[in-house]
């Protein structure tokens, strides 16, 4: 015989609303009332009809969080800290107030972006969690508003964590954006201090935030020392084909055979733009050698791209970091295992995802004005040091 939510009230000794508020998680019941239901569900092996529910109420119990490439530690760790705040931390087995997160990986491509978010509208989500930078594109931005309009007015949740926020938007519930200019400047700063002036900057895909704001912030830092202008974008020769980060898209014209856009001159030939992938990291720092025989430290968009980066700088003979420094950003888990230890700038990933998460749950209140911009941490290691004075390059035999 199917057990109701009647039986488990009787069995509780409370009103079967009651029993809803708990199951629900979207009213205050009091600590001893929750318990008591939760365990008449457990006696009675109550089963919540999920579908009946999800039409009986505005939202499902459906959480979606989209990420740009759940294999990136980047985006796996903000996604997996939040899945565990939207559905609960107990692990009682019980289900009382949490929600079902599914990841959604959109590979980087805006359209695949939009489908999704499509897809969740028509399951009534509860929630939608927006990770990783933003398409900086005028046409995806207008289609992003009018999809999250139609969300929020739906009764869904939108977070945004390490996205900064949308323009002329109100269906943002929360933006947690990082410093990723500051962080970009702090570093670039860190390498300048060291005595570095010929540094060379492997910078993310075009036409993505995270990779403007992280090189304005180099940009900013050159310019204070009297080395650039920080309004140049750079030489914007694209290299690679891989994804990561989100910031890749297939066939996208920052890819390897695309013309520079700016001139040679000054800092502008120390710029090459890439996937944030290891392989990009290798062959644009092999390009930033070429042009620059005289460099003495590579600024990578990611530690990902740092890796590939290290690896080209010990291809050519040179020592990491007695001949060039290499710095990355981001801090992911195999930056201090990397060796050299990565010099990176530390962005709170796990916390800003715990945080993101409960933000969708909606026990977090927003922060004033829905927006938090999560602080860049400087993560000084063995990978950057002071530039050899004089003598030229050694080689590592």
């Amino acid at each position: 015989m199917t057990v109701t939510l009647a039986d488990v009230a009787a069995r509780a000794r409370v009103s079967p609303a009651t029993v809803s508020r708990v199951l629900n998680g979207n009213y205050p019941v009091a600590a001893a009332t929750r318990e008591r239901v939760l365990r008449a569900v457990d006696d009675l092996d109550y089963v919540l009809n999920g579908p009946a529910s999800s039409l009986a109420a505005a939202t499902s119990d459906l959480v979606g969080i989209l990420v740009n490439d759940i294999a990136d530690p980047f985006f796996g760790i903000m996604a997996g800290a939040a899945q565990t705040e939207i559905g609960g931390q107990e692990g009682t087995g019980r289900a009382g107030g949490e929600k079902l997160a599914v990841v959604c990986n959109t590979g980087g491509s805006p359209e695949r972006e939009l489908t999704y978010l499509t897809l969740l509208q028509r399951q009534r989500a509860a929630a939608v969690i927006l990770t990783g930078g933003a398409l900086e594109d005028p046409g995806h931005i207008a289609a992003m508003t009018t999809k999250l309009a139609k969300l929020a007015d739906a009764g869904t949740r939108v977070v945004l964590c390490g996205r900064p926020p949308l323009p002329g938007s109100d269906a943002i519930v929360a933006s947690l954006a990082f410093d990723n200019r500051g962080g970009g400047r702090r570093l670039t700063e860190h390498l300048l201090t060291l005595g570095h002036r010929r540094i060379g900057y492997v910078a993310g895909p075009l036409e993505r935030t995270t990779t403007r704001h992280r090189l304005e912030g180099h940009l900013a830092a050159l310019a204070a020392a009297g080395l650039g202008n920080p309004a140049s974008s750079g030489a914007e020769r694209g290299v690679g084909s891989g994804e990561s980060h989100g910031e890749g898209r297939p066939g996208h014209e920052g890819q390897e055979g695309r013309g520079a856009r700016g001139g040679r001159g000054g800092h502008e030939e120390l710029i090459v733009h890439g996937p944030y992938s290891r392989r990009a990291g290798y062959e644009a720092t092999l390009e930033l050698l070429r042009r620059a025989p005289d460099l003495t430290a590579v600024v990578a968009a990611n530690d990902t791209v740092a890796l590939g980066a290290c690896a080209a700088v010990r291809d050519q003979g040179l020592r990491i970091p007695e001949d060039v420094s290499v710095a990355g950003f981001d801090d992911l888990p195999f930056s201090v295992d990397a060796t050299p230890a990565l010099t990176t700038v530390r962005l709170p990933l796990h916390e800003a995802g715990a945080r993101a998460g409960r933000l969708a749950m909606g026990t977090e209140t927003p922060p004033p004005g829905g927006i938090a911009t999560i602080t860049a941490e400087l993560m000084a290691r063995a990978s950057t040091a002071p530039p050899r004075a004089t003598g030229g390059r050694g080689r590592a035999d």
